[in-house]
């Protein structure tokens, strides 16, 4: 589906026309491709006093390829900076707070179309006093204005990395500032991202991060699943695409396309888990990742609802993820340092009139990672999910003009991103090298105003 408004300001006459009357202008955002560089520019990194993590990130990002720049030596006003990385974890109380601005302040306007800012703080749970806590909890707001003021494409992060990590732990913050530092995370922006301790590993070739990696994505006929199949073939897995019988044509060119295998099979029938455990196990022994992406809508207001689309809509988007994540566990074919991904909404978050049925199984998938999650960890597996905004997909173009163009409208980057923005977040979640991130929902939403 083709947004004529944001097309129409990228010409001369529609950025005049947007500048004269003040309209949305959504920003041309910076998709990866393969081959790009992870920043196409130097990036500024600065920290608190006391900050714990600015050594290592300093490693972590130069092995990378990354240009980094100190603040110190930056002093030229005239000087342009790809990203902004700050090490928050040295503010221990509300008045040391100071220093973010110091940092950020005379930087504001440093940075390039589609640049990225990235905060790393400790997880308020983990600090000593309840000074720090305060302290760290801040550094939310300032991520999420940051996002929303910047503007041209720009988008802002806090990630919270854990005091007790493990050998996972460092992995995954690399493989999570690869990933917001980089095109992959165009549409993904005012998120809190937490890199706890688990099992990672990081790959051979980071352009690879998949390679010799099973991957199971349902409903991967069309949309965000067919986008999903192709970004993590791409990556370098293998992958097995699901869909319901009645998509089969559609679901063998996706599969055919990237080289994997489809199956067709209705999750909502009674044996589907047992059928799709006994596929995994007699033709891989093992599916590393699972990706629960199949989901429908039939919407109506609850007063006009029948119970038919409330069962189906629970039954697809939430029970059948549960069927067969208890099939899989039970039959260990999730081995340790497997990852699941779930796929909720923002509606899960916000709610949204008329998808009652909808809201209800995505706020529940939010719930699988927050009660799941836990457990898991325990086994070496981690959980998490992804919340989509608005998605410029057929079931979108099935929308109203005015409702559709403010979903469009109504976000930081004022556009409505497309399945690859979902895709390359589920990717990033799927990497062995993310592994220490467990039990996040990252919104996917180019920070929607609603649902914040």
């Amino acid at each position: 589906m083709t947004d004529r408004y944001a097309s129409f300001v990228q010409t001369g006459a529609g950025r005049a026309l947007v500048k004269r009357l003040g309209l949305p202008d959504p920003p041309r955002l910076r998709r990866h491709e393969p081959g790009d560089p992870l920043v196409p520019g130097p990036v500024l990194l600065g920290a608190a006093t006391g900050g714990r993590l600015a050594e290592q990130v300093t490693k972590l990002l130069t092995f990378a390829g990354v240009e980094l720049l100190d603040p110190v030596a930056a002093t030229d006003a005239t000087s342009r900076y790809a990203g902004l990385v700050y090490d928050g974890t040295g503010v221990t109380d509300s008045t040391e707070l100071r220093q973010l601005y110091d940092f950020f302040h005379p930087h504001a306007r440093s940075l390039t179309p589609s640049g990225r800012v990235i905060v790393l703080g400790t997880p308020p749970a983990e600090c000593d006093s309840p000074r720090e806590a305060t302290a760290q909890r801040a550094l939310e707001g300032l991520t999420r204005s940051i996002g929303k003021e910047f503007g041209r494409g720009v988008t802002a992060q806090l990630v919270y990395v854990t005091k007790d990590g493990d050998a996972g732990t460092p992995v995954s913050l690399e493989s999570t500032l690869r990933f917001l530092l980089s095109g992959r995370s165009a549409y993904v922006s005012g998120q809190v991202i937490r890199v706890g301790a688990g099992t990672a590993t990081a790959p051979a070739d980071w352009d690879r991060p998949l390679d010799g990696q099973v991957v199971l994505v349902t409903g991967a006929a069309r949309g965000i699943g067919a986008a999903l199949a192709k970004v993590l073939a791409r990556d370098g897995a293998k992958i097995l695409a699901l869909d319901v019988p009645a998509a089969g044509d559609a679901l063998a060119e996706v599969a055919n396309e990237i080289g994997g295998s489809a199956v067709q099979l209705d999750l909502t029938a009674p044996d589907a888990p047992t059928r799709l455990a006994e596929h995994l196990a007699s033709r891989h022994g093992r599916v590393d990742v699972v990706v629960h992406n199949a989901g429908i809508t039939r919407d109506r207001t609850l007063g006009r609802m029948d119970a038919d689309r409330w069962d189906q809509v629970i039954d697809v988007n939430l029970s059948s993820q549960e069927r067969i994540n208890d099939v899989l566990l039970a039959r260990d074919l999730i081995p340790a340092g497997g990852r699941i991904v779930s796929v909720s909404s923002i509606a899960g978050i916000a709610g949204n009139r008329g998808q009652t049925n909808y809201a209800t199984s995505k706020a529940g998938v939010i719930g699988l990672v927050d009660a799941l999650g836990p457990v898991l960890r325990e086994r070496g597996i981690s959980l998490n999910a992804v919340a989509p905004g608005f998605i410029e997909t057929r079931l979108t173009a099935r929308i109203p003009l005015m409702i559709r163009e403010a979903g469009r409208r109504m976000n930081s980057m004022a556009q409505g991103g497309l399945p690859v923005d979902v895709a390359e977040a589920i990717g990033w979640l799927s990497w062995p090298a993310t592994g220490a991130v467990s039990g996040n929902v990252v919104r996917v939403c180019g920070q929607s105003l609603l649902g914040a």
